[in-house]
């Protein structure tokens, strides 16, 4: 069993590498007063979900959910 919590612990810190990474990579959400005049629906404001920003935002929330499965399973006292 320790070699598996050993696994789980490797596996959890590079998540957290990568979500950390992931997150600091992305835009913020304040569009300002672009989205007033109507700039976000623009091509680009209509495709996110294709483009790179889009991609991010997807692996985000796959990374985070990995985060909180592994932090659960780390933490069971299957390893006690």
């Amino acid at each position: 069993m320790n070699v598996l919590h050993t696994i789980l612990t490797i596996i959890f810190i590079l998540v957290c590498v990568a979500l950390s990474i992931l997150v600091l990579m992305q835009e913020g959400k304040q569009q300002g007063l672009g989205s007033i005049a109507g700039a976000a629906d623009t091509y680009w404001g209509q495709n996110k979900g294709r483009s790179a920003e889009g991609k991010m935002v997807k692996w985000t929330k796959i990374l985070a959910a990995a985060f909180f499965i592994l932090a659960l399973a780390l933490n069971l006292k299957w390893f006690a």
